[in-house]
């Protein structure tokens, strides 16, 4: 798999198991810490910056990081998406740049364009002074040979809600305001330089203290370790690791698709328009850059991974609750005020090899078969999976929905013109599938393996599910004992059970 930051998930993964290692020796004192960060970096040549003080430097946030701190220690932020102060200062600061393609031409149309006197000849070609350059981009429009280019940075190219800033020195500074934790600048820069906060060992430490720990793994799972890791292969792995149990959050789809359907009835019969609620970064985008639309036309359901860990909670409410994903958004969801009883952590894929690898757990296929979600509920991980689970229970409930009108928006930019459309009155869909990742989950911004490997694999293991629906599998469920909605209220008159046939 071909990423911006390929060359530094390795010393990413060296880094936090060996972190792991010290938290299942109890062996993480600050001094073990500093040693680590020696021995990672032992000199007294760098290996891929400066100098080795600047690599170490970058260690050292990396296992504030893997602490689940902020890399800066002077930092007060509590944002999951934090920079590496350290490691970021190799990207270009000014904008536009005049290349070697300027043919220093006579009309000079980028000098005449330049409205801040920030353009002037040079030796050979035109210049642009970074400090009076305000941007604009017109200078580039104007030259005729295409010789000045736009060097947007990459971490700020792919930040879809515009969250991402630079200091006076060129550091790149991430707007807590704004940022909807969706985790796309990470693995878009080059250098490493801006990570999340990782709670491997609050989930370590609590398996140690005896806690009862029960993994929750996303719906996307199926596909990302291959085709022969199966659900019941992960559940096998995280048990010999210390989890309790694992419980797939394609169940919690089920739930998720269940209670939207009766929103989405009762929104369509009073000619509201809504917007799913499983996406996290979705839903952070509408709460910041959208408010009123957030208040007017989001569900109130949880999500997936919420209502799984709800319900757990309602069976052992001393157990701690694991999410396991391709999402750093989950990690944000699971901090977020906004609603009541979430889960404990969030972990990434990477996250859980690198604590599995600190135990020397290999996953392996297994015989044994298990299966807790409808297939609806599975393939919630893709675009357009939670739009259709949500259709096929309506249809259940008895509903015609021949006639509705769907927009399902993959990946940042298609979320963002949605809203635009419906805060402007001009969206012509009755509902809106956000979800802020191209692809869907399954293509989240902390997959294992490439996306068309992942639904290669996805398409093998989904063909093994029965045939279960999505009420027929909730009837198995205690769903009145324990809250569907965001802010933890109960509703006696809101349900979903109806007899079960199996």
């Amino acid at each position: 798999m071909i990423t911006n930051d390929k060359g530094i998930v390795d010393l990413k993964h060296q880094i936090l198991e060996k972190v792991c290692r010290l938290a299942w020796e109890d062996q993480l004192s600050s001094e073990n810490c500093e040693q680590l960060i020696h021995s990672i970096i032992p000199g007294p040549k760098p290996n891929y910056r400066c100098c080795i003080y600047k690599e170490r430097e970058i260690v050292r946030g990396r296992i504030r990081l893997a602490l689940g701190q902020h890399p800066d220690a002077g930092s007060s932020s509590r944002n999951v998406v934090a920079v590496i102060p350290a490691a970021c200062d190799d990207c270009p600061i000014q904008e536009y740049l005049v290349t070697d393609i300027c043919r220093f031409c006579l009309g000079k149309a980028c000098l005449n364009s330049c409205r801040f006197d920030a353009i002037a000849p040079g030796d050979t070609r035109m210049r642009i002074d970074p400090v009076k350059c305000k941007s604009c981009g017109l200078c580039a429009k104007s030259c005729p040979y295409g010789a000045i280019v736009h060097m947007e940075r990459p971490c700020k190219k792919a930040c879809p809600v515009d969250a991402i800033t630079y200091a006076d020195n060129g550091i790149c500074m991430i707007d807590d305001e704004k940022c909807v934790h969706c985790g796309h600048c990470i693995h878009n820069c080059p250098f490493g330089a801006i990570g999340s906060r990782i709670y491997a060992v609050n989930v370590i430490q609590a398996i140690r203290r005896g806690k009862r720990v029960i993994a929750m793994c996303a719906p996307a799972t199926e596909g990302q370790f291959g085709r022969e890791i199966s659900m019941a292969s992960l559940r096998s792995g995280l048990k010999k690791l210390g989890f309790a149990d694992m419980v797939e959050v394609g169940l919690g789809g089920d739930m998720t698709a269940a209670y939207e359907a009766l929103e989405w009835i009762e929104a369509r019969r009073e000619g509201r328009k809504m917007t799913t609620s499983c996406c996290p970064a979705f839903i952070s985008m509408l709460r910041h850059h959208f408010p009123e639309e957030y208040e007017k036309y989001k569900s109130n359901t949880v999500s997936p991974m919420v209502a799984v860990s709800r319900y757990l909670k309602y069976l052992d409410p001393e157990c701690v609750t694991v999410f396991i994903g391709p999402c750093i958004a989950k990690k944000g969801e699971t901090l977020n005020e906004f609603i009541a009883d979430r889960p404990d952590f969030a972990l990434t894929y990477g996250e859980i090899v690198a604590m599995l690898d600190s135990r020397n757990i290999a996953l392996k296929p297994v015989e044994e078969t298990y299966q807790e979600s409808s297939l609806f509920g599975k393939q919630f991980a893709g675009s357009g999976g939670v739009a259709a689970a949500v259709l096929q229970a309506m249809k259940e409930m008895g509903e015609d929905t021949s006639d509705i009108r769907l927009m399902q928006c993959s990946g940042g930019e298609e979320c963002r013109k949605a809203m635009l459309l419906l805060k402007s009155g001009k969206l012509d869909a009755d509902f809106v599938e956000g979800m802020m990742c191209p692809g869907g989950c399954v293509g989240g911004p902390s997959k294992h393996q490439a996306e068309a490997e992942v639904l290669r694999n996805r398409k093998e293991l989904l063909s093994r599910a029965d045939s279960r629906e999505i009420l027929e599998n909730l009837a198995d469920y205690p769903m009145d004992q324990f809250s569907m909605f965001r802010d933890g209220h109960m509703d006696p008159s809101v349900s979903v059970h109806r007899p079960s046939s199996r």
